[in-house]
C-alpha cells in the first residue's frame, strides 16, 4: 500500500491557496461514508509521484490525521497553465464496503490482424468495476493477439477481471476493435479555366458581331 503523509490545515487565519502552492503544497480534503470532511495539505512533488504510481484506482495511505487512512485519490484539479495539481480530493474507503472505480485498461500482446496491416482502433481506455477497496486491480490487460481477423473485436465482457471484481461498465461495449485499411482514392481535379483567355474571346466575338456592315455604293 502506498503512503503519503499529509497535514491538516488550518482554514481560518491559516495560509491561502495561493500561499500554500507557492510553498510547494498543495490543499486537500479527505472525506467518505463515515468520514467528516477534513481539509489537508500535502507536499506537491510527493503527490505527483503518488499520482504516477497508484492513479485513481490504488489505495493510498494518508499519514498523519492519526490512525493510517486508507483512501482513493478521487478528483484532482489541474491548473490549465502549468497543468500542476491546484486541489485534491481524497474518498476514505472501508474494508469490506465495495467501491465503483474507473479502471485503466493496458493493451498488451500484438494483433495478427494488425500485423497483416489491418488498422487497430482502441474505442475505450478505461472501464467502470465494482469490488472490494482492498482488492482494486491498479490496471486491467486487454490481450490483443485475440484479434485475428478483419472486424475481430474485444468488448468489456471479454476482460478477465480478479476475483472479487464485477463489471459496471456496459458487457457489450466495445474495447477495441480491428478494420480493414480504405484507401483513400486521389481526387481527380479540373484543370482551372482560363478565366482572362475567354473574357478576351468573348470580347473580340461582341466586338465582330456589333461591327457595321461595309457599304459597297
Amino acid at each position: 500500500m502506498l503512503m503519503l503523509k499529509v497535514e491538516k490545515r488550518i482554514i481560518k487565519g491559516g495560509a491561502s491557496a495561493p500561499a500554500l502552492r507557492r510553498a510547494g503544497l498543495v490543499p486537500a480534503i479527505v472525506y467518505g461514508a463515515h468520514n467528516v470532511a477534513t481539509p489537508i495539505i500535502v507536499e506537491a512533488h510527493a503527490f505527483e509521484k503518488i499520482l504516477r504510481d497508484a492513479g485513481e484506482a490504488t489505495i493510498v495511505s494518508l499519514e498523519g490525521l492519526g490512525a493510517p487512512l486508507p483512501t482513493l485519490i478521487h478528483e484532482v484539479d489541474f491548473d490549465p497553465i502549468t497543468n500542476q495539481p491546484r486541489h485534491v480530493d481524497f474518498y476514505a474507503v472501508t474494508k469490506g464496503e465495495k467501491v465503483e472505480v474507473a479502471i485503466p485498461l493496458v493493451f498488451v500482446g500484438e494483433s495478427p490482424a494488425v500485423e497483416a496491416g489491418a488498422n487497430l482502433v482502441k474505442v475505450l481506455h478505461e472501464i467502470e468495476v465494482e469490488a472490494d477497496p482492498m482488492n482494486l486491480p491498479h490496471d486491467i490487460k486487454v490481450d490483443l493477439s485475440v484479434l485475428a481477423e478483419i472486424n475481430d473485436r474485444i468488448c468489456a465482457k471479454d476482460l478477465a477481471l480478479s476475483a472479487g471484481v464485477t463489471l459496471i461498465s456496459e458487457p457489450g461495449e466495445i474495447v477495441a476493435l480491428v478494420q480493414e485499411v480504405v484507401e483513400e482514392k486521389e481526387e481527380v481535379v479540373a484543370p482551372e479555366a482560363d478565366i482572362a483567355s475567354i473574357e478576351v474571346e468573348k470580347k473580340g466575338k461582341e466586338e465582330t458581331e456589333t461591327e457595321a456592315p461595309v457599304s459597297n455604293t
